[in-house]
Protein backbone atom coordinates (compact mmCIF):
# COMPACT_ATOMS: atom_id res chain seq x y z
CA UNK A 1 0.00 0.00 0.00
CA UNK A 2 2.96 2.37 0.31
CA UNK A 3 2.52 3.72 -3.23
CA UNK A 4 -1.27 3.66 -3.16
CA UNK A 5 -3.83 5.93 -1.61
CA UNK A 6 -5.20 4.90 1.76
CA UNK A 7 -8.67 3.34 1.74
CA UNK A 8 -11.25 4.80 4.12
CA UNK A 9 -14.59 3.31 5.14
CA UNK A 10 -17.49 5.76 5.10
CA UNK A 11 -21.14 4.77 5.50
CA UNK A 12 -21.00 1.44 3.73
CA UNK A 13 -18.31 2.22 1.15
CA UNK A 14 -14.57 1.63 0.95
CA UNK A 15 -13.17 4.72 -0.76
CA UNK A 16 -9.79 6.27 -1.55
CA UNK A 17 -9.30 8.92 1.11
CA UNK A 18 -9.41 11.70 -1.50
CA UNK A 19 -12.96 10.63 -2.40
CA UNK A 20 -14.34 10.32 1.14
CA UNK A 21 -16.71 13.23 1.82
CA UNK A 22 -18.82 14.15 4.85
CA UNK A 23 -21.78 16.54 4.71
CA UNK A 24 -21.37 19.99 6.27
CA UNK A 25 -24.64 19.17 8.07
CA UNK A 26 -23.19 16.11 9.79
CA UNK A 27 -23.72 16.62 13.53
CA UNK A 28 -20.20 15.45 14.24
CA UNK A 29 -18.97 18.45 12.23
CA UNK A 30 -21.50 20.90 13.63
CA UNK A 31 -21.64 19.86 17.29
CA UNK A 32 -19.03 17.18 17.93
CA UNK A 33 -22.12 14.99 18.42
CA UNK A 34 -20.47 11.60 18.30
CA UNK A 35 -17.98 9.19 19.77
CA UNK A 36 -14.82 7.45 18.62
CA UNK A 37 -12.51 4.51 19.24
CA UNK A 38 -8.87 3.69 18.46
CA UNK A 39 -8.02 0.01 18.15
CA UNK A 40 -4.47 -1.37 17.90
CA UNK A 41 -3.50 -3.70 15.06
CA UNK A 42 -0.71 -6.24 15.60
CA UNK A 43 0.48 -8.59 12.83
CA UNK A 44 -2.54 -7.58 10.76
CA UNK A 45 -5.01 -8.47 13.54
CA UNK A 46 -7.26 -6.36 15.73
CA UNK A 47 -6.31 -6.69 19.40
CA UNK A 48 -8.28 -5.75 22.52
CA UNK A 49 -11.26 -5.69 20.16
CA UNK A 50 -13.83 -7.08 22.63
CA UNK A 51 -13.06 -4.34 25.14
CA UNK A 52 -13.23 -1.76 22.36
CA UNK A 53 -16.69 -2.93 21.25
CA UNK A 54 -17.83 -2.90 24.87
CA UNK A 55 -16.61 0.68 25.38
CA UNK A 56 -18.08 1.89 22.08
CA UNK A 57 -21.41 0.37 23.05
CA UNK A 58 -21.28 2.15 26.41
CA UNK A 59 -20.40 5.51 24.84
CA UNK A 60 -23.25 5.19 22.33
CA UNK A 61 -25.72 4.27 25.06
CA UNK A 62 -24.64 7.20 27.25
CA UNK A 63 -25.56 9.69 24.52
CA UNK A 64 -28.65 7.81 23.24
CA UNK A 65 -27.09 7.07 19.87
CA UNK A 66 -27.91 3.96 17.84
CA UNK A 67 -25.29 1.54 16.59
CA UNK A 68 -24.56 2.20 12.90
CA UNK A 69 -24.65 -1.56 12.27
CA UNK A 70 -24.53 -4.84 14.16
CA UNK A 71 -21.31 -5.31 16.21
CA UNK A 72 -20.39 -8.40 14.16
CA UNK A 73 -20.69 -6.44 10.90
CA UNK A 74 -18.70 -3.61 12.49
CA UNK A 75 -15.77 -5.89 13.32
CA UNK A 76 -15.91 -7.49 9.88
CA UNK A 77 -15.74 -4.01 8.33
CA UNK A 78 -12.64 -3.20 10.37
CA UNK A 79 -10.94 -6.44 9.28
CA UNK A 80 -11.78 -5.73 5.65
CA UNK A 81 -10.40 -2.21 5.98
CA UNK A 82 -7.17 -3.56 7.46
CA UNK A 83 -6.87 -5.97 4.53
CA UNK A 84 -7.55 -3.23 1.95
CA UNK A 85 -4.73 -1.15 3.43
CA UNK A 86 -2.42 -4.12 4.01
CA UNK A 87 -1.88 -2.89 7.56
CA UNK A 88 0.49 -5.06 9.57
CA UNK A 89 1.03 -2.87 12.62
CA UNK A 90 -0.70 0.32 13.68
CA UNK A 91 -4.23 1.31 14.56
CA UNK A 92 -7.74 1.82 13.28
CA UNK A 93 -9.62 5.02 14.09
CA UNK A 94 -13.42 4.75 14.21
CA UNK A 95 -15.91 7.60 14.46
CA UNK A 96 -19.68 7.42 14.87
CA UNK A 97 -21.83 10.56 14.65
CA UNK A 98 -25.56 11.18 14.94
CA UNK A 99 -25.65 11.76 11.20
CA UNK A 100 -26.88 14.46 8.85
CA UNK A 101 -29.71 16.78 9.87
CA UNK A 102 -30.70 20.44 9.86
CA UNK A 103 -28.77 22.27 12.58
CA UNK A 104 -30.69 22.07 15.86
CA UNK A 105 -29.32 21.37 19.33
CA UNK A 106 -31.91 18.72 20.21
CA UNK A 107 -31.38 15.25 18.78
CA UNK A 108 -33.12 14.80 15.41
CA UNK A 109 -35.62 11.97 15.14
CA UNK A 110 -34.93 8.92 12.97
CA UNK A 111 -31.63 10.17 11.57
CA UNK A 112 -29.24 7.36 10.49
CA UNK A 113 -25.93 7.45 12.29
CA UNK A 114 -22.75 8.01 10.30
CA UNK A 115 -19.80 5.60 10.52
CA UNK A 116 -16.25 6.34 9.38
CA UNK A 117 -13.00 4.43 9.88
CA UNK A 118 -9.43 4.64 8.64
CA UNK A 119 -6.10 2.94 9.36
CA UNK A 120 -2.75 4.38 10.42
CA UNK A 121 0.67 2.76 10.35
CA UNK A 122 2.51 3.00 13.67
CA UNK A 123 5.39 1.24 15.40
CA UNK A 124 3.56 -0.12 18.43
CA UNK A 125 5.84 -2.96 19.53
CA UNK A 126 9.24 -1.35 18.92
CA UNK A 127 8.47 2.24 19.85
CA UNK A 128 11.87 3.90 20.52
CA UNK A 129 10.27 6.05 23.22
CA UNK A 130 9.83 2.95 25.36
CA UNK A 131 13.59 2.72 25.88
CA UNK A 132 14.25 6.37 26.71
CA UNK A 133 10.96 7.48 28.24
CA UNK A 134 8.98 10.67 27.72
CA UNK A 135 8.45 14.03 29.40
CA UNK A 136 5.08 15.33 30.52
CA UNK A 137 3.85 18.70 31.75
CA UNK A 138 0.87 19.42 33.97
CA UNK A 139 -1.95 21.66 32.75
CA UNK A 140 -5.39 22.63 34.12
CA UNK A 141 -8.14 20.15 33.25
CA UNK A 142 -10.62 22.24 31.27
CA UNK A 143 -12.88 19.41 30.10
CA UNK A 144 -16.59 18.76 30.65
CA UNK A 145 -17.99 16.53 33.41
CA UNK A 146 -18.60 13.35 31.36
CA UNK A 147 -15.06 12.35 30.54
CA UNK A 148 -16.03 8.69 30.77
CA UNK A 149 -17.68 9.05 27.33
CA UNK A 150 -15.19 8.84 24.47
CA UNK A 151 -16.62 11.94 22.87
CA UNK A 152 -15.51 13.82 19.77
CA UNK A 153 -15.33 17.00 21.85
CA UNK A 154 -11.55 17.22 22.21
CA UNK A 155 -10.77 20.94 22.12
CA UNK A 156 -9.54 20.99 25.73
CA UNK A 157 -7.28 18.02 24.97
CA UNK A 158 -5.95 19.77 21.86
CA UNK A 159 -5.14 22.82 23.97
CA UNK A 160 -3.38 20.61 26.53
CA UNK A 161 -1.39 18.80 23.83
CA UNK A 162 -0.31 22.11 22.34
CA UNK A 163 0.91 23.27 25.76
CA UNK A 164 2.92 20.06 26.01
CA UNK A 165 4.35 20.47 22.51
CA UNK A 166 5.29 24.09 23.20
CA UNK A 167 7.14 22.94 26.32
CA UNK A 168 8.98 20.19 24.44
CA UNK A 169 7.02 17.45 26.20
CA UNK A 170 5.32 14.35 24.83
CA UNK A 171 2.13 14.51 26.87
CA UNK A 172 0.10 16.76 29.17
CA UNK A 173 -1.22 15.47 32.48
CA UNK A 174 -4.38 17.36 33.36
CA UNK A 175 -4.93 18.62 36.89
CA UNK A 176 -8.16 19.26 38.77
CA UNK A 177 -8.32 20.28 42.45
CA UNK A 178 -4.60 19.72 42.75
CA UNK A 179 -4.78 16.12 41.56
CA UNK A 180 -3.92 14.56 38.22
CA UNK A 181 -6.92 13.17 36.38
CA UNK A 182 -5.29 11.64 33.27
CA UNK A 183 -3.28 12.51 30.19
CA UNK A 184 -4.68 14.46 27.26
CA UNK A 185 -4.73 11.19 25.31
CA UNK A 186 -3.56 8.62 27.84
CA UNK A 187 -4.03 7.18 31.33
CA UNK A 188 -1.62 8.28 34.07
CA UNK A 189 0.23 6.11 36.60
CA UNK A 190 2.88 6.63 39.25
CA UNK A 191 4.83 4.12 41.35
CA UNK A 192 5.86 4.62 44.97
CA UNK A 193 7.60 2.02 47.14
CA UNK A 194 6.69 -0.70 44.66
CA UNK A 195 2.98 0.22 44.57
CA UNK A 196 1.34 1.30 41.30
CA UNK A 197 -1.10 4.18 41.76
CA UNK A 198 -3.77 5.34 39.31
CA UNK A 199 -7.08 7.15 39.65
CA UNK A 200 -10.15 4.92 40.02
CA UNK A 201 -12.80 4.94 37.30
CA UNK A 202 -15.54 7.57 37.51
CA UNK A 203 -17.01 10.29 35.32
CA UNK A 204 -13.73 12.22 35.75
CA UNK A 205 -11.65 9.98 33.46
CA UNK A 206 -12.00 7.81 30.38
CA UNK A 207 -12.16 4.05 31.03
CA UNK A 208 -8.95 3.38 29.12
CA UNK A 209 -8.70 -0.08 27.58
CA UNK A 210 -4.94 -0.17 28.03
CA UNK A 211 -5.50 0.89 31.64
CA UNK A 212 -7.94 -2.01 32.01
CA UNK A 213 -5.51 -4.56 30.61
CA UNK A 214 -2.64 -3.18 32.69
CA UNK A 215 -4.71 -3.58 35.85
CA UNK A 216 -5.48 -7.15 34.84
CA UNK A 217 -1.75 -7.81 34.37
CA UNK A 218 -0.98 -6.21 37.74
CA UNK A 219 -3.48 -8.54 39.37
CA UNK A 220 -2.27 -11.63 37.51
CA UNK A 221 1.35 -11.02 38.50
CA UNK A 222 0.74 -10.09 42.12
CA UNK A 223 1.86 -6.48 41.90
CA UNK A 224 0.69 -3.89 44.43
CA UNK A 225 -1.99 -1.45 43.25
CA UNK A 226 -3.89 1.53 44.67
CA UNK A 227 -6.73 3.11 42.72
CA UNK A 228 -7.00 6.65 44.04
CA UNK A 229 -6.31 10.24 43.01
CA UNK A 230 -2.71 11.41 43.32
CA UNK A 231 -1.39 14.94 43.50
CA UNK A 232 1.16 16.70 41.33
CA UNK A 233 3.46 16.72 44.35
CA UNK A 234 3.17 12.94 44.67
CA UNK A 235 4.00 12.55 41.00
CA UNK A 236 7.09 14.72 41.36
CA UNK A 237 8.34 12.55 44.25
CA UNK A 238 7.34 9.19 42.75
CA UNK A 239 9.88 6.44 42.13
CA UNK A 240 8.48 5.88 38.64
CA UNK A 241 5.72 7.15 36.37
CA UNK A 242 4.23 5.90 33.13
CA UNK A 243 1.32 6.38 30.77
CA UNK A 244 -0.77 4.12 28.57
CA UNK A 245 -2.87 4.46 25.43
CA UNK A 246 -3.87 2.54 22.31
CA UNK A 247 -0.98 3.90 20.25
CA UNK A 248 1.71 3.92 22.97
CA UNK A 249 0.77 0.78 24.95
CA UNK A 250 2.95 1.54 28.02
CA UNK A 251 5.50 4.37 28.01
CA UNK A 252 7.71 5.33 30.97
CA UNK A 253 7.59 8.96 32.09
CA UNK A 254 11.00 10.30 33.09
CA UNK A 255 10.20 13.97 33.78
CA UNK A 256 7.15 15.87 35.01
CA UNK A 257 7.25 19.67 34.68
CA UNK A 258 11.00 19.45 34.17
CA UNK A 259 11.59 17.45 37.37
CA UNK A 260 13.24 14.05 36.99
CA UNK A 261 11.15 11.16 38.26
CA UNK A 262 13.32 8.78 40.27
CA UNK A 263 16.72 8.79 38.60
CA UNK A 264 15.32 10.32 35.42
CA UNK A 265 15.39 7.03 33.54
CA UNK A 266 12.64 4.54 32.64
CA UNK A 267 11.68 2.46 35.68
CA UNK A 268 11.68 -1.30 36.09
CA UNK A 269 7.97 -1.64 36.80
CA UNK A 270 6.97 0.32 33.70
CA UNK A 271 9.36 -1.77 31.61
CA UNK A 272 7.97 -4.98 33.09
CA UNK A 273 4.37 -3.99 32.42
CA UNK A 274 5.20 -3.04 28.84
CA UNK A 275 6.92 -6.41 28.36
CA UNK A 276 3.90 -8.25 29.76
CA UNK A 277 1.47 -6.24 27.67
CA UNK A 278 3.40 -6.73 24.44
CA UNK A 279 3.55 -10.47 25.13
CA UNK A 280 -0.22 -10.58 25.68
CA UNK A 281 -0.89 -8.67 22.45
CA UNK A 282 1.36 -10.97 20.43
CA UNK A 283 -0.34 -14.02 21.95
CA UNK A 284 -3.76 -12.58 21.09
CA UNK A 285 -2.74 -11.72 17.51
CA UNK A 286 -1.09 -15.08 16.92
CA UNK A 287 -4.18 -16.87 18.26
CA UNK A 288 -6.43 -15.40 15.56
Amino acid sequence: MSSQERIVFLNGEYLPQSQARVSVFDRGFLFGDGVYEVIPVIRGKLVDEDYSVERLNRSLNEIDMAWPCEPEAYLEMLRTLIAHNELVEGSVYVQVTRGVAERDFAYPADTPTSLMAYTARRALLDNPLAAKGVKVVTVPDLRWKRRDIKSLNLLAQCMAKQQAASAGAFEAWMVEDGRITEGASSSAFIVKDGCIITRALSNTILPGIRRRVILELINQHGMALEQRPFSVEEALHADEAFLSSATTLVLPVTHVDGTAIGDGRPGEIAARLRELYVASLLAEADGK
